[in-house]
């Protein structure tokens, strides 16, 4: 377990839950009084109402609701999302649109989910070949898939 600090812009912002012992995403919510109208095939940011201080050598992820996503076709463009350790700002949430209809976004709804990962920082070591060889090589998408 990580602790990580978690700083609420308003008194009521609502921080981040889990739902069971074994959900990995944290829910975020949104914070918008007066609510948020997302136009059907555009984005829009929705605020969360709070500010977290991710340690070094972790980053978060804001990924996409399913429910969301599957019934109401919104979804996160950048999916997964990426908060770096150093952003100190309020997290916002980028949502799309991609329904037939503009879809209203309340205040204090949960609107994606919060994961926050281990990151590496990587020592790139140019060669001119690369030392090891896979079975797969360079066959690239859908390279895995089954054979018809």
């Amino acid at each position: 377990m990580i602790e990580i600090e978690i700083e609420k812009i308003f008194p009521d912002s609502i921080l981040p839950e889990r739902k069971t012992s074994g959900s990995v995403g944290y829910d975020l919510f949104s914070y918008c009084p007066n609510g948020i109208e997302i136009e059907k095939g555009k984005v829009s940011f929705i605020p969360t109402g709070i500010k977290i201080a991710i340690p070094n050598g972790y980053d978060g992820e804001i990924r996409p609701r399913s429910g969301l996503s599957t019934k109401e076709r919104l979804i996160i463009p950048n999916s997964p999302g990426t908060i770096d350790s150093d952003y100190r700002g309020e997290i916002l949430v980028a949502i799309l649109n991609l329904s037939e209809t503009n879809f209203l976004v309340s205040h204090k709804m949960r609107i994606a989910q919060l994961i926050i990962r281990k990151s590496y920082v990587i020592d790139w070591i140019e060669v001119s070949s690369l030392s090891s060889s896979t079975e797969r090589g360079e066959k690239g998408f859908g390279s895995t898939g089954l054979k018809n």
